[in-house]
């Protein structure tokens, strides 16, 4: 008797599970996926449960297809014949494109990679795929590793400081370091190095591609078949739930702070202190999702991604993977805010100081880099017929008015520091970029990075999502004014005679 509840339970465990709720039968499994599951089951049993709960485990792209437009979670308009009556499984994953993939190899009598890219993806989502690549997102790790400034800054943050006869030296930081702190958000580059003999407590010992750069899920890695970018940076695997990319916890993992403190302001704001006492009575799958019904309070998928529709079923917001399209006005990061970039690759961008900046270092936008006044105006109305669809317009536009007023004094405190941390440099009180130095490794130029990379950045992120106290006391409008105190004093106990 007890041989066979064994037997029972594993049967049971290789069955796919429907969700809470599902009013159709799971979805049938390919052989290949199957053979998967086989093994799998034993081996990493936690990636084949949230497999199964997840809805490309409950539905093939056949039946996909079939939904109404406005709820079709897929963008493609033909799936290649052979992916479209089974579920979306291992198999029709780990072994598509095999050719394009550096990382595939021969496991199990199949040939199968590791990393599953944006363009394996793109077989059932390809408007996603092509609207990802025009977000900066996709664009992140070159954006760092490919800009000068940023990466003097970063060697500076993540270098080893060691102490020398009375000096301190900086070692340049291991590729261990990087890729566990600027890299775990922007994106490692994942390259195939060989193979590697493991032992697996299962099955034995087998062989794997070695990669270095790995693991990562940035949102701006770069791939063994050459894509750019991780969905499950978002759509956290195996599950990749919906769900899942509109919690705000998800985005939280790269935009807490406090150089982008996005999630504590939505934590202390009245949006956050709704999502947070009222989130188990909204729909958070629901697709499209309406305001009023679905939802009570904007999550940042509300703002920026998701399809949103009113209670007639009118449009209010199309889904967008571009994530800057309802974006006029850049604010963090960066010593001064300023409009959008024109296009992801911000490493083409050339500021009036000859620098890889959006601006110079006294605020002036390299306006030809960044999109103009009537695209600014486009994107803006976007996000207030979002606002609109819970607010009254002369709610909407106070708040944006609020926020532009915000941003010029952000960055009018910013450029008092700044003026302040150019005569340091002319005083010789310390080394800049003019004498061939970093902008970044001496004391008072840390004070004056804290001024445009926290507190300038908290202020205006306060103003635009309305989390009030983290624009005043908490690392907003109270250490704008102390910085500036700070290193005026600094510079005068320490002024050369």
């Amino acid at each position: 008797m007890r041989a066979l509840l064994l037997c029972l339970t594993c049967l049971i465990l290789l069955l796919p599970v429907a969700a809470p709720g599902a009013d159709q039968p799971a979805a049938p499994i390919s052989q290949a996926t199957q053979g998967c599951l086989d093994c799998h089951i034993d081996a990493t049993p936690g990636i084949v449960a949230d497999w199964r709960r997840g809805r490309m485990a409950m539905k093939t792209p056949a039946q996909a297809l079939k939904e109404p437009e406005a709820g079709r979670r897929v963008s493609a308009k033909k799936i290649p014949p052979r992916l479209m009556n089974t579920a979306v499984g291992c198999a029709e994953c780990h072994t598509l494109n095999p050719k394009a993939h550096a990382d595939t190899w021969e496991h199990g009598d199949e040939r199968v990679h590791v990393v599953v890219t944006p363009t394996d993806c793109a077989t059932c989502h390809p408007e996603e795929k092509r609207q990802y690549g025009h977000n900066l997102m996709a664009h992140a790790r070159g954006n760092l590793i490919n800009n000068p400034v940023y990466m003097n800054l970063a060697d500076q943050v993540n270098g080893v400081m060691s102490v020398k006869g009375g000096k301190v030296a900086l070692a340049k930081p291991t590729a261990s370091t990087e890729a566990e702190s600027c890299l775990f958000c922007h994106g490692t580059e994942v390259k195939v190095l060989g193979q590697v003999t493991l032992e697996d407590p299962n099955f034995g010992e087998m062989d794997f591609p070695k990669l270095s750069g790995w693991p990562n899920r940035g949102v701006g890695r770069k791939n063994p078949d050459g894509s750019l970018g991780s969905c499950s940076a978002c759509h956290s695997r195996h599950q990749f739930a919906i769900e899942m990319a509109r919690s705000p916890a998800t985005c939280s993992e790269c935009h807490k702070g406090p150089d982008v403190p996005v999630y504590k302001v939505y934590q202390v704001s009245k949006h956050g202190n709704i999502y947070y006492a009222m989130r188990k009575q909204w729909d958070m799958a629901k697709v499209p999702w309406t305001p009023g019904k679905d939802f009570t309070a904007p999550t940042c998928a509300v703002c920026h991604a998701s399809l949103l529709v009113d209670a007639a079923g009118n449009q209010i917001a199309p889904r967008s993977h571009q994530m800057t399209d309802r974006i006029w006005v850049r604010l963090q990061g960066l010593i001064y805010s300023h409009p959008m970039p024109k296009d992801p690759d911000t490493t083409k961008i050339k500021s009036a100081d000859g620098l890889s900046l959006a601006t110079s270092l006294t605020g002036q936008p390299a306006a030809k880099y960044l999109i103009n006044a009537k695209e600014q105006a486009q994107r803006k109305a976007r996000m207030a017929k979002v606002c609109g669809s819970c607010h009254s317009q002369g709610w909407v536009q106070g708040q944006f008015a609020r926020l532009e007023q915000s941003r010029k004094e952000a960055d009018a405190m910013v450029l008092a520091a700044t003026r302040l941390m150019q005569r340091a440099w002319d005083q010789g009180l310390a080394k800049g970029l003019a004498q061939n130095d970093s902008p970044f490794n001496e004391y008072i130029e840390r004070v004056w990075v804290r001024q445009w990379l926290f507190y300038a950045n908290s202020t205006r992120f306060a103003s635009a999502m309305m989390g009030a106290d983290m624009g005043v006391f908490d690392k907003g409008r109270w250490d704008l004014g102390l910085t500036v105190e700070h290193m005026h004093d600094w510079m005068e106990l320490h002024k050369k005679k």
